[in-house]
């Protein structure tokens, strides 16, 4: 490894192995995803030490003799095959040292995995959940059983998060923007054949709002939680564009404290109790793949998110959008000024939903309150 290189890379180590308690044990068991239980090809390990990793993880798997947070999690999802792998299927390598990346970095062979959750009946009508950047379908944990009450409520982990397919940047899938809305377009169309009402938080809802403007009689409601509405809204928090930095921002994107934690904990009152919060650093800490995504978005992000919220803000205004949309805002957001929301919802004739103890990601903050809300203005049974 090159000193310069190892300056950086070799301290991060060395910290986090050290603040590792030596524990002796008999044998390790190591959990395997499949997106196929017939499928002999293992996607990746769940509980995994470093010395099974790809070698860019800082802190290595988790050791655990117990069920996790994220294994039960996990067995509540399945893997949904959308949206056709671009690419001439060379195996992917990593963009600092040129070594074959492992196996959560390949992309499948033909068709991307998606991890998805689904709670209610599969009669009712479809409400899908999409979650922000950065974050994962289990911040809607606290919604999903609200709402399954009387929807079909699904959520899932877009491409680069959670469980999902995490392909190795220009090999498959560069985390552009466009690409995202094209995935959804793919992902929807095998998830809901009817109408469905979309719910996005933050950072994703200019994506989720491009596609729904080519699909609106497909959409009974749109509802968006937290979105860059302003021109101010429009550049990434120093928390996020500190991805996006030449060489730092591949050796941050690895660090699980920095990608789950400070990521979710810095932008509101949320507080995470240890168990969620192992759910949120598992991706980051049993590969190195869910870092490299993370700094291909961020980078995707600083370079398209002003030109989309532009594009945002003309397709909530036009006098062809025909979606019933309201935005749900939690006040105490410290990435998001509140400033120019309201005269926003106003001047476009959206109906706007105020939640003072909600911070960014109003779904953590308030989950159980989020899915009473989301149901009324679904439902229409009430006004707010």
């Amino acid at each position: 490894m090159p000193a310069s290189l190892s300056l950086l890379f070799g301290p991060l180590r060395s910290m986090s192995m050290a603040s590792k308690p030596h524990r002796i044990r008999k044998s390790l068991e190591l959990v395997t995803c499949k997106s196929n239980p017939n499928d002999n090809q293992q996607d990746y390990l769940i509980d995994a030490p470093e010395s099974v990793g790809d070698g860019f993880s800082f802190s290595g798997g988790k050791y655990s003799d117990e069920p996790s947070q994220s294994d039960e999690w996990f067995k509540k999802g399945k893997m949904v095959r959308a949206h056709g792998v671009a690419g001439s299927g060379e195996k992917a390598k990593d963009p600092i040292f040129g070594l074959t990346m492992g196996v959560s970095s390949q992309t499948s062979a033909d068709v991307f995995r998606w991890f998805c959750v689904e709670s209610g009946s599969a009669d009712k009508h479809p409400v899908i959940l999409i979650h922000g950047f950065p974050s994962q379908a289990y911040s809607y944990r606290k919604v999903l059983p609200v709402l399954s009450k009387d929807y079909h409520a699904i959520t899932f982990d877009w491409l680069g998060f959670g469980f999902s397919d995490k392909p190795q940047p220009g090999y498959g899938f560069d985390y552009t923007l466009g690409e995202y809305v094209s995935s959804l377009e793919s992902l929807i169309n095998e998830l809901a054949i009817s109408k469905v009402s979309l719910v996005v938080q933050g950072y994703f809802s200019p994506v989720v709002v491009k596609y729904a403007l080519s699909h609106q009689e497909k959409l009974n409601n749109l509802i968006l939680l937290n979105p860059p509405l302003t021109a101010k809204h429009a550049n990434l928090p120093s928390t996020l564009s500190i991805f996006s930095n030449f060489l730092l921002g591949e050796i941050f994107a690895q660090d699980p404290l920095r990608a789950s934690d400070k990521a979710l904990t810095s932008c509101g009152p949320y507080k995470m109790k240890e168990d969620d919060a192992m759910v949120y650093r598992r991706p980051y800490l049993t590969s190195g793949s869910s870092g490299f995504a993370l700094n291909a978005i961020s980078r995707a992000m600083k370079k398209e998110l002003k030109t989309y919220v532009e594009d945002m803000q003309m397709i909530l205004t036009d006098k062809n959008w025909n979606v019933q949309t309201t935005v749900f805002w939690g006040q105490r957001d410290r990435w998001l000024n509140y400033d120019g929301v309201e005269d926003f919802c106003k001047d476009s004739r959206h109906k706007l939903v105020e939640l003072p103890m909600a911070g960014h990601h109003v779904q953590e903050d308030r989950g159980e309150e989020l899915g009473q809300l989301i149901s009324k203005v679904i439902s229409k049974r009430s006004q707010i």
